[in-house]
């Protein structure tokens, strides 16, 4: 039975365009290969760190999305491993649902006029810390 996955892959920022290139469609054709049907590639860009990997502080990431066997997905995962210029790789199972994948669905949206609940909150908050105050004095 074939799973949804999506793999977020961290490559080297220096590698050349075409060998991250060539290293996404080594993905599709094992993919492909093991039975499994391609979804999609959504190139996320040039990114920050949030710490130094081999002494880099960039990463070029790709949300690759698919349909495969979990057998394929094991034979992948172990030539990412091994594959040079693959700093990281997240293999997870996607969620089938709402937005897209890789996409963070919209903002919730404020009513006009109305203050947010946290808002209210601190208004309350303050309005004991003066009435403890006045206790107080």
């Amino acid at each position: 039975m074939q799973n949804d996955y999506e793999i977020l892959l961290m490559l080297d920022p220096e590698l050349p365009e075409a060998r991250q290139d060539e290293i996404i469609a080594r993905t599709r054709e094992l993919i492909e290969s093991g039975g499994g049907k391609w979804v999609g590639h959504d190139p996320w860009g040039r990114r920050k760190l949030a710490y130094e990997i081999e002494k880099k502080t960039d990463g070029f990431y790709h949300l690759l999305q698919f349909a495969a066997e979990p057998e394929t997905l094991a034979e992948l995962t172990r030539i990412l491993k091994i594959t040079d210029g693959v700093m990281r790789h997240l293999p997870t199972r996607r969620v089938k649902g709402g937005h897209g994948p890789g996409r963070p669905g919209p903002e919730p949206v404020e009513s006009a006029g109305r203050e947010p609940d946290y808002a209210a909150a601190n208004i309350r908050s303050s309005e004991r810390s003066q009435e403890q105050q006045e206790e107080e004095e």
